[in-house]
């Protein structure tokens, strides 16, 4: 599927005055002395957007013969919020991005199916409960804008374009797949068509990484968003530090995604860091942070958007924090028994596809119940043409692992992708005029 075109806003509902939104609310409020004597202390905020806080608290305790076990209490019983309207996408690309949620799930399905029939040739990693996240933020960019995908956001790939085939071949080791077989796992990357950089194993290193593709972009004259992920586990590593600070002081525009996603593979997000929201961090670093409801795709994609116009407008990084939960282990040999069954069962009940199906169909009645189950019924025909192609594509020949080690002579040319840098000479010589300048 092509990448989509970007389409105007809707205008805001109030006619002459212009909205205010949560992101510039974000950067108003970054520095903010009260009134009175008082000229030290400073105040912040970080817009929440969510309509549901969910007031969990899991704690770990010690059984008698030493094993380790966590509980979970709180409202476990609350009621699913519904869905917040969007302040920008219409009825078409509401039902566009509920289609690719959809895709995102029929796919992990059946790649779970092939592993358990002894295709997948390594382990196979789930975004269960996380498409709401990985689609809408992803259909946010503009077809010029960069993205870097973590293991988990295969939806955002099918939004950039990608086929179904492509991602279930890679975990087949496929000679057709992304790298001709030579990986098993998510690492494959499109930077002349797609605008994709490869996952990096090592957490955190993405975010270096894009920050370097939108400083590259702003010396070859172009403002550009560069969306990438990272996880609440992930998040504590140096690298993700440094490459946030890098853009931030920089201008960059960077939209990082922090996945809260409770858990850190084993390890619960109260026992991991002691900040109340992920999203405070960002005022560490001078720049807005935004809360979403990961599992409503309506505030997902409203604040990717407004992050993502900042990023155009030269006006720096954007850090939002996506709070949602991981509904698999770390890995399919990961059965998550670490995780009490009450937690997993609260957050079923806020399934993304099955909350955005209720909005479409009962609530704001853009699909019809037919139409619901004929749209349901085409993207599992799709899934099912893109696993037999899959299947029936032939493993790499021997032969074939010589090739793509090295690079060799001609075999591809780096160049710049929106032109070079704009010099003019003068008594010292050449210089850039361009290079720190805010460019569109």
């Amino acid at each position: 599927m092509a990448i989509k075109k970007k389409s105007k806003p809707k205008s805001s509902s109030n006619g002459n005055r212009p909205r205010t939104t949560a992101t510039h609310l974000a950067a108003d409020a970054l520095v903010r002395r009260p009134k009175g004597n008082s000229t030290d202390l400073r105040t912040y905020s970080i817009p929440d957007l969510r309509l549901e806080h969910p007031d969990l608290t899991v704690r770990q305790s010690t059984e008698k013969d030493g094993r380790v076990r966590y509980e979970v209490t709180g409202n476990l019983d609350a009621p699913v919020p519904p869905i917040r309207d969007s302040k920008y996408l219409s009825k078409r690309q509401c039902i566009e991005i509920y289609r690719f949620m959809l895709l995102n799930r029929k796919m992990e399905v059946a790649l779970e199916n092939l592993y358990k029939q002894g295709k997948v040739v390594g382990g196979v990693y789930f975004g269960l409960g996380q498409e709401a996240c990985s689609c809408a933020s992803a259909y946010a960019l503009d077809k010029d804008d960069w993205f870097a995908p973590m293991i988990r956001n295969q939806g955002s790939l099918l939004v950039r374009g990608f086929a179904a085939r492509d991602t279930m071949m890679q975990y087949m080791a496929k000679a057709d797949s992304p790298t001709r077989g030579r990986d098993g796992t998510s690492h494959f990357g499109d930077i002349e068509k797609r605008n994709m950089v490869s996952p990096i194993s090592m957490l955190g290193d993405l975010i270096p990484v894009l920050s370097g593709v939108a400083l590259g972009a702003r010396l070859q004259g172009r403002n550009i968003a560069v969306m990438t992920y990272i996880g609440d586990g992930g998040q504590s590593t140096g690298v993700t530090y440094e490459g946030i600070n890098f853009a931030a002081v920089q201008n960059l525009g960077l939209v990082l995604f922090v996945e809260s996603n409770e858990w850190a593979y084993s390890t619960p997000s109260e026992m991991q860091y002691r900040c109340k929201d992920l999203a405070e961090r960002a005022i560490g670093y001078g720049i807005p942070g935004i809360i979403v409801d990961g599992t409503d795709a309506c505030q997902v994609y409203d604040a990717a958007h407004e992050a993502v116009e900042r990023a155009h407008r030269g006006e720096g990084p954007t850090l939002i924090e996506a709070k949602m939960m991981r509904m698999k282990g770390h890995a399919i040999h990961d059965a998550a028994a670490y995780v009490p069954k009450p937690m997993f069962d609260f957050w079923k009940k806020r399934d993304p596809i099955a909350r955005f199906e209720n909005y479409l169909v009962k609530e704001k009645k853009w699909l019809s119940t037919k139409e619901n189950a004929e749209l349901i019924s085409e993207v599992e025909r799709i899934i099912e043409e893109e696993r037999e192609i899959a299947v029936n594509s032939p493993m790499p020949t021997p032969e074939s692992a010589e090739g793509g080690v090295f690079c060799e002579d001609g075999c591809h040319e780096i160049k710049p992708k929106y032109g070079m840098p704009k010099v003019k000479k003068g008594s010292g010589g050449y210089k850039a005029t361009e290079a720190a300048g805010h460019l569109r």
